[in-house]
Formats: structure tokens, C-alpha cells, sequence
């Protein structure tokens, strides 16, 4: 059991002393304001110095602790074990008798590297190269770092510092800016929990390809043989890699309506999956920080070793003047800037929740945005990193495509017209001013070759990785190292990801009261257990349709949406200017005029351009997907079913439900403010005007409930209702 106690009396005066001024600027950090104990105005924002322990201290995550500096005047402090309660700026301070220690990076080098390993995922290497590619090459960087410095980089910041400030995950940040937002930090988790049953599946196909790298030749480096000793028509009709992909690895059905049973080897690798990435986040950070060391830093090192590799290939040139060579007359369109817009976007992973619980772990007095110029910098150097290697091998593939082109033309003109040939074979001379001039160069079936159209060859997502890179690896000598590498590089990038969304859902469930005392363990395995059984969905034979209606659906315009909403919640409602105060008091920095126009106005509106973007395209573009046909060898363009369209919209609509609901429950009272989900503590951040109504509806709604309180019980609600015109005081009430 605990005490509350609630007194509107003036303050008892205490005895002077180290405790007490440390005790009043630790106030002064977590209520936003420069005015310390004593009444005095402070510039100071250094940490309070250290101290020896204090029995029954109250850290500043509201946990009880054994030492470090305490909230309560040295009178108001009761003796450790004991229920402790006080006032602060009229509002309850409700301590329960034990409060777990919220987790802390062991150092900053695991914190930044759990960061880089989260951000820097699989679409730095199979989306970002297909962007270069397809819009203007190397004019494509123009508007990608311009949407970095006007989109990425503020809202990277925003949850950074939001999380470090208020010290909770994504569910108990925004219930202490707001009871009414309490709705972001559950459609976020949602979001991050959907995006990640589908996520870990693409470790499992990663997983299931390194397991056949250990073979030489590599299995999708010949077609199968069939029962009368000729190759199997699929892959004949197809490419080597393609039916790997399609028919060995997923035995893909032919749409999505017809699942076809789970598949038992990728039901196995699933669990795989989901077991390695239980034991990396079990203890939360005190085991996922270990892990990180080889997630964040291995793929570096294998792209090094690609990169080194793929310059020195017959082809590698063609490749990066490919990818280089910009195209400036694609500035002008307006679809350009909305890619790198949204890649920018999902690249910096804003809106799952996760950067707000990373920030939650670092120290008050850490420089975050230091560590968000430094995150920035090695997300976007990455993505142009892996871009150079992924062209480099794609200009070697092509090349040599072109080469067995060539000598298949070659061949097919000197046997009808051996008087061509010069010492038996057809010069590159020869063979151009035949296609150029001969008219029989139509009907002999030549392919008539060209470098460039084969380089303009688009592919993104599981096609590049799965099929188009696989292709390029068995033509590299030693073919079953490089994809040992390359699938090594795939699953540390794709679990370093994985680790920090999950992360995201775990902090929040831990955060709730009814969970809160549960181990860590146990809440991890229950998320982990029901994942892989709602996974069994994607391995399936329609499971690879089922993945692209996820990414589809449940992470895209919803994601968009919350990202808007947190971006005006932060701003508009806790107040630009509380926000600056708060950089300030834990950087030492106030935010110059950049991050003012960024956060305020151009975030905004950016955010806002990406969502209406977003759904004008669904409303006029109908969705399809890719459905293999196994007799043409080819994938065909295929609209979806109404019945999956509806699941689409239920998925959609699952991710933000959560907002207006509890706008909706508290606003009106149907719900009441559940105190005890932030770790026993709910601070009630100084907000600005036009946020009294909303701030005064819901104090009169928790005194009202306060004073109804049983007295012989005393058992209260934590609430502090933090407002510049309110004194500070502390006091007990009477028990009768």
C-alpha cells in the first residue's frame, strides 16, 4: 500500500544546506523552470553536484533509490522501505514502496551505436540505390540532402530529446505532455509491433540464403534437373536466381488468395529468428547494448570488403558513372523530392517510438543534439556508401551481361555469314556496322545489345537482394564467401533494426502498471511468442504478398500521420519555447533560428505535403501487387482482391485508431487518468495558453476524484499539475 498526501498550505521553511540546494535545482530541471527553492532565479544548468548516499531519496524518473540527489526537502523524507508522498506545485507526488531503475547505456559509444545500428537498416542498401537510379542518378543526392536538413535531422532531434527529457517511453512521454495524447504513444507502439512481425520475416529469408551459401556451386547458380534429365521449364523460363527465390525458397503460390500450408523450412528459420532476437532483447538494453558492437559495426567492415572487391572488377566504372551522372532535368519533378521526402522519413525510422526510449536511457545532461548531427551524418553517408558498392557489382553484372550478349549475337552472324569472321571470330568493328546496316540482323534473332538499357535494368527490395545480387555474386570467383559475407552483412543490418523497433514495443508495454512488475524476460518472450505465431502468416506460399501488404498498408500513411501529429503535439501544445528551455537545460545550448523554422513551420508542412501525397496516390492508384506465374517464369501485375483490400484499410486504420480513442475516453471522461503508467510518476509539463481549457478540464476532474478518496486508506493518484502561477508546496494531511 501507499500514502497520498495533498495540502494547499503554504510551505514549512527547511534547514539550509547542500541537500536542500541540490534538491531545488533538481526540481528546477524536471519542472522546465530556472527558479530554484528558495525562490531565486538560477542560470545555472549544470547537473547538481554529486553527493554521498541519501536513504530514500526519489530519483528524477520518480524511482526510489538508495542515492543521487533527492526531490524532497531533508524534513519531508521518510526512512527507506517506507511509503513516501509529498506536494509539488499543488499536485501529488504518489511513490509506491519499490520502483524498478529505469535502464542506462553502459557508455555513449552503445548508445550511438545501438542508434546507428536501428536507423541504418536494409533500405540503405536496396531502396536508396533503386532511388539514385531511377530519379536523375546523382541529382537525386540534391533533394535527399535537402530533405535531411529540412525534414530528417529536426524530427530525429524531437524524439531524441523528448525521450531523454521526460525520461519514459513512447507511451509515458506523451501522457506527461498531455493525457489526451496518450493515443500517440499507443499508435506508435502499434505501428512499430505490425512492422516488425513482417520485418523479422526478411531476416528469416536471410538466414534461410546464408544456410545455402555453404555449398559450392552456389544452388541458385544452375537450373534443377527434372525426372527425364532435362532442366526444370520454370527456371528455363525464368533465371537461375529467380526460381531459387520464387519456387525453392518461398514456393510461392500463384496469388493471394491461395495460401498453400506453411512452409516448414521457413517456419524453422522463423523461429530461429524470432529466438536470437528474444535473447538480444530480453534484458532490454543490459543485453540488446552487448550486441550491438557487431550489428552496427559489422556491415561496415563486409561493405569495406565489397567495395574494395567491386572496384576492382571489368565493369565497376560503368556502374558508378552510372549511378553518378546526374540528371538535372529530374529536379523538376515534383515526384523526385517526394522519394527523398519519404525516404528521408522511414530512413530515420520517426514516428515508431524507438528514438524516444533510446533517449529515455541516456543521462539528463547528455548532448543530444551533437548525437543527432553525428546519427544524421552516418545514416545518410551510409546509404550513399552502400550505393557505390551496390553499383560497382550491378556495372560487373552488367557488364558481363552484355559480354555473353554480344558473344550470342556474334555467334549466331557467323554461322550464317562465316565470310564476316576474321581469324574465326566476328570483330566488335564488324558486329556494330552489321546491326547498323544489314536488314538480316532482324531475322536472325540477334538481341541486339546495349550497355545502357541493361544498366537501366530498375529493381528494388527483395528483387535486388534475392535475385539481381545473388546473380552478380556466383559470377565472382570464390562465389560461396561473398554470399556468406553479403547474407552475414544483411542479417546484421536487418537485426540491428529489429532490435531497436522492438525495443520501441517493449519499453512501452513495460511501462504499463499491470506489467510493470513482471521481469523483463517474461514480457519479452510473450511479445516475442505471439509474433512468430501471428508470423506463420508470411511463411506461407502467399506469404512474400502478405509482406508487401503489410509494408504496404500498416507502415506507410499511418506512420505519416502520427509523425505529423507528434511534431504539432511537441511544438503547439507542450510550447516551442518549454521545448527550447528544455535543449537548453540539457545541452547548455539554446536552438538557434534553424531548428526554430524547421520544428515550427517547416517540418510541418513537409510531413503534411508526404500525407496528403500519400493518400491522393491510394485514392486514384489502385493497389496491386507481383503474382509469380510459374508457366511464363515472369511476375505479372495483379490487382488485389476486394477482401484484402479491406484487411489493407482494417490495418490502416489499427495504427491510428488508438489517437481519437482516447482523445475521445479522456476528453469526455469515459476513461480516467491512469497515474501509475509512467513509473509512478506523472509530470504535467507547463503548457501553453491555449492548452489551459484542456489542462483546467482534467485538474478539475482528478481533485474532484482526490477528495472522494477513502482517508483511512489515503491511497491517492499521482498527478503534478506544474502551472507558473502555482507556488511550490509540501506537506502531509492529517490521517483520521
Amino acid at each position: 500500500m501507499s500514502t497520498t498526501v495533498k495540502s494547499r498550505t503554504p510551505p514549512r521553511s527547511s534547514a539550509g544546506g547542500a541537500d536542500d540546494d541540490d534538491s531545488g535545482q533538481e526540481m528546477m530541471f524536471l519542472n522546465g523552470s530556472d527558479t530554484g527553492a528558495d525562490g531565486s532565479h538560477r542560470q545555472n544548468f549544470r547537473p547538481p553536484h554529486n553527493r554521498g548516499p541519501a536513504s530514500g531519496g526519489v530519483s528524477s524518473e520518480g524511482a526510489a533509490t538508495s542515492g543521487g540527489p533527492s526531490l524532497l526537502p531533508s524534513g519531508a523524507a521518510t526512512s527507506a522501505g517506507h511509503n513516501k508522498s509529498s506536494v509539488v506545485n499543488d499536485a501529488v507526488l504518489h511513490v509506491p514502496e519499490s520502483l524498478p531503475e529505469r535502464q542506462k547505456w553502459d557508455n555513449k559509444l552503445q548508445f550511438m551505436l545501438s542508434a546507428i545500428g536501428y536507423s541504418v537498416g536494409l533500405g540503405n542498401v536496396w531502396r536508396f540505390p533503386y532511388l539514385v537510379q531511377q530519379n536523375g542518378g546523382g541529382a537525386f543526392l540534391i533533394p535527399f540532402f535537402v530533405m535531411l536538413l529540412l525534414e530528417g535531422i529536426p524530427l530525429f532531434l524531437v524524439e531524441l530529446a523528448l525521450g531523454q527529457k521526460l525520461r519514459q517511453g513512447s507511451l509515458g512521454a506523451w501522457n506527461l505532455i498531455h493525457p489526451w495524447l496518450g493515443g500517440l504513444g499507443i499508435a506508435s507502439t502499434l505501428v512499430a509491433f505490425l512492422v516488425g512481425l513482417y520485418y523479422n520475416v526478411i531476416i528469416t529469408w536471410c538466414f534461410y540464403y546464408l544456410f545455402n551459401s555453404f555449398q559450392s556451386p552456389l544452388p541458385w547458380s544452375t537450373c534443377p534437373i527434372d525426372s527425364n534429365g532435362t532442366a526444370v521449364k520454370e527456371c528455363t523460363a525464368a533465371t537461375e536466381t529467380a526460381y531459387f527465390w520464387y519456387r525453392t525458397a518461398l514456393d510461392i503460390s500463384p496469388s493471394v488468395d491461395q495460401p498453400e500450408g506453411i512452409k516448414w523450412w521457413m517456419a524453422l528459420c522463423l523461429l530461429l529468428s524470432w529466438i536470437i532476437v528474444y535473447f538480444i532483447t530480453m534484458r532490454g538494453i543490459q543485453s540488446s547494448g552487448k550486441v550491438v558492437y557487431f550489428t552496427a559495426l559489422f556491415p561496415y567492415a563486409v561493405l569495406t570488403i565489397f567495395f574494395i572487391r567491386g572496384i576492382t572488377l571489368k565493369g565497376a566504372g560503368a556502374g558508378l558513372a552510372h549511378m553518378l551522372q546526374p540528371q538535372m532535368h529530374k529536379l523538376l519533378d515534383p515526384t523526385v523530392w517526394l522519394d527523398a521526402a519519404t525516404q528521408v522519413f522511414y530512413s530515420f525510422n520517426i514516428g515508431f517510438g524507438s528514438l524516444i526510449a533510446f533517449g529515455s536511457y541516456n543521462p539528463p545532461r547528455n548532448n543530444c543534439v551533437k548525437d543527432t548531427l553525428i546519427l544524421s551524418v552516418c545514416n545518410a553517408a551510409t546509404a550513399v556508401y552502400a550505393s557505390v558498392v551496390i553499383f560497382a557489382i550491378l556495372g560487373f553484372k552488367a557488364v558481363r551481361s552484355y559480354d555473353l550478349c554480344v558473344n550470342h549475337d556474334k555467334d549466331l552472324i557467323g554461322q550464317r555469314f562465316p565470310g564476316l569472321l576474321v581469324n574465326g571470330s566476328l570483330t566488335d568493328e564488324a558486329y556494330a556496322n552489321f546491326l547498323q546496316y544489314r536488314d538480316e540482323s532482324k531475322d536472325l534473332g540477334l538481341r541486339g545489345c546495349n550497355l545502357e538499357e541493361i544498366m537501366n535494368e530498375s529493381v528494388e527490395g527483395t528483387g535486388l537482394v534475392f535475385i539481381v545480387f545473388t546473380q552478380a555474386i556466383v559470377e565472382l570467383p570464390a562465389a560461396p564467401f561473398w554470399a556468406i559475407l553479403f547474407f552475414l552483412m544483411l542479417l546484421a543490418l536487418g537485426v540491428g533494426s529489429q532490435i531497436g523497433t522492438l525495443e520501441g514495443v517493449i519499453s512501452t508495454v513495460f511501462d504499463i502498471q499491470i506489467v510493470r512488475g513482471a521481469r523483463k524476460e517474461v514480457v519479452s518472450a510473450a511479445v516475442c511468442i505471439v509474433s512468430y505465431l501471428i508470423g506463420l502468416l508470411f511463411v506461407t506460399g502467399s506469404g512474400e504478398y502478405w509482406v508487401k501488404i503489410f509494408d504496404s498498408f500498416a507502415g506507410t500513411t499511418g506512420l505519416i500521420f502520427i509523425a505529423l501529429l507528434e511534431s504539432i503535439a511537441v511544438m503547439y501544445i507542450y510550447g516551442h519555447r518549454k521545448f527550447s528551455q528544455d535543449i537548453l537545460q540539457m545541452t547548455g545550448h539554446m536552438p538557434g533560428p534553424y531548428w526554430q523554422i524547421t520544428w515550427r513551420f517547416v517540418g510541418p508542412v513537409l510531413i503534411s505535403v508526404l500525407l496528403v501525397a500519400s493518400i491522393i496516390y491510394r485514392s486514384f492508384d489502385k493497389p496491386a501487387y507481383y503474382a509469380w506465374n510459374a508457366q511464363e517464369g515472369k511476375s505479372f501485375l495483379t490487382p488485389y482482391p476486394q477482401w484484402v483490400l479491406i484487411v489493407g484499410g482494417l490495418l490502416a486504420t489499427l495504427s491510428v485508431l488508438p489517437i481519437p480513442a482516447v482523445f475521445l475516453l479522456r476528453r469526455f471522461q469515459f476513461l480516467r487518468l491512469d497515474t501509475d503508467i509512467n513509473k509512478g510518476v506523472i509530470r504535467r509539463n507547463e503548457t501553453t495558453i491555449s492548452t489551459k481549457q484542456m489542462m483546467t478540464d482534467v485538474d478539475e476532474y482528478i481533485d474532484t476524484a482526490i477528495e472522494e478518496e477513502d482517508e483511512e486508506e489515503a491511497v491517492g493518484r499521482l498527478e503534478m499539475t506544474a502551472s507558473s502561477n502555482r507556488s511550490f508546496s509540501i506537506s502531509h494531511r492529517d490521517e483520521h
